[in-house]
């Protein structure tokens, strides 16, 4: 069953007919803020079985087992002021990624992470990593992003994480002027987060030496091999250094490609599977046609206009078109604003903080911000258009319905 929604109409409407087709004594942060890649989607006239995009939300008469973890963070072995931290952010038990992965990592030990995005794995591996370098001499440890946007978030749960620990850290990252990351190389740092590319471009001016790094996280690794940054990962491996080197491995797929990498880069690692199924439970899915006497727009304002849609992200394919419908949605007196790789990263960060914290309630999005986001009380995602594959739909869709919260998607189908 999809819905198709009337011009003027209050409620949604069913209709029956078959869906058919588709300064140094602290922490400092980040050093410098970055190269988001938004591709632009095309399904090239191939035919959608929009089927995919409808189900309803899972309710059970029996209540779904819990996981049950087998540590609280009080026993994990860190730090006292590592520890100390973790409490103040008042973590008490760990997610299933974080209860099987964190002792792997505190043992040194290579690890490959499956799981849906929203499980907590920024935590899983900045807690034992940070351990790492509490207890190590001048350890320091490359983290790598598919995108700005994640390489920031990271850099934001490592300062609180590792507050007051006296750690640096700078993100190297695009879209900003490459110099304050340059002044930031400078100095000691003992994380260094970015993109493949930036990170490639400073190694190429010699502004940064990885022969010194022994850990290194490649997080969501099937989104920085979508995005053609295959060889960049393998250039930046190839620079660290080989020996008792820690890599840690995280992805929300495993494909043949992402088995591949895992062989060439990781030794004897640990496999952590806490993944069990595409689609996030917790999301209603429906498609959405337009009605006799209405265009695309004046639906995609009528669902808007609902008391419900309170925290919404819609979807574009081209960041030409996403800043077109940001401009129409504004006009129209919706509180709406727009993120995409046109925007340098000062408007982008504005425009998150703005969504973030409610200034704004629409945010209207290429794929750069399908994955890896983690922002609170998303009502409502939209794919005002289509996605260009399911798997990105399943991470676009994953931005509603986080932990134990309901969430809604709905899909513009022709």
């Amino acid at each position: 069953m999809y819905y198709r929604i009337a011009r003027n109409v209050g409620n949604f409407s069913r209709t029956g007919a078959p869906a058919t087709r588709p300064s140094r004594g602290g922490y400092k942060g980040s050093r410098g803020p970055s190269r988001g890649n938004s591709r632009g989607n095309r399904f090239g006239g191939s035919r959608i079985d929009v089927s995919r995009y409808i189900s309803k939300a899972v309710v059970s008469v029996e209540e779904p087992v819990a996981y049950v973890p087998k540590h609280a963070f009080a026993d994990f072995q860190v730090m006292p002021g590592l520890k100390k931290n973790i409490e103040v952010k008042g973590y008490v038990l760990p997610t299933p990624i974080q209860d099987q992965s964190i002792p792997v990592i505190l043992e040194g030990k290579d690890i490959v992470g499956i799981a849906n995005t929203g499980t907590g794995k920024t935590a899983a591996f900045l807690i034992p990593l940070i351990n790492k370098v509490l207890t190590g001499k001048r350890e320091q440890v490359l983290i790598v992003a598919p995108t700005r946007e994640l390489a920031l978030q990271i850099n934001d749960e490592l300062a609180g994480f590792a507050a007051g620990l006296r750690m640096h850290s700078v993100t190297c990252v695009g879209g900003m002027p490459i110099g304050r990351q340059l002044a930031g190389l400078r100095y000691h740092n003992e994380f260094i987060i970015g993109t493949p590319g930036r990170i490639k471009d400073l190694i190429e001016r010699k502004a940064l030496d990885l022969s010194g790094f022994k850990t290194v996280v490649l997080d969501e690794a099937d989104r920085m091999l979508d995005m053609g940054f295959i060889n960049d990962m393998k250039l930046l491996m190839s620079k660290m250094s080989k020996e008792n080197r820690q890599t840690l491995f995280f992805s929300a797929t495993l494909s043949p490609e992402i088995d591949r990498l895992i062989k060439d880069f990781l030794k004897d690692p640990v496999r952590v599977s806490v993944k069990t199924q595409d689609t996030a439970k917790n999301v209603e899915q429906d498609i959405v046609r337009v009605g006799p006497g209405s265009t695309k727009i004046d639906t995609l304002h009528d669902l808007l206009s609902k008391e419900d849609f309170k925290k919404v992200i819609v979807f574009g394919q081209t960041k030409h078109g996403v800043e077109k419908l940001t401009d129409l949605l504004q006009k129209r007196g919706h509180k709406a604003v727009s993120i995409h790789g046109d925007k340098n990263q000062a408007q982008r960060q504005r425009a998150l903080n703005d969504f973030k914290q409610d200034r704004m309630d629409i945010l209207v999005a290429t794929d750069v911000a399908a994955r890896g986001l983690d922002i609170n009380d998303i009502s409502h995602v939209i794919n005002y258009e289509l996605p260009t594959s399911h798997e990105d739909y399943i991470h676009r869709i994953g931005r509603t319905g986080r932990g134990n919260k309901k969430g809604k998607a709905f899909t513009f189908v022709d």
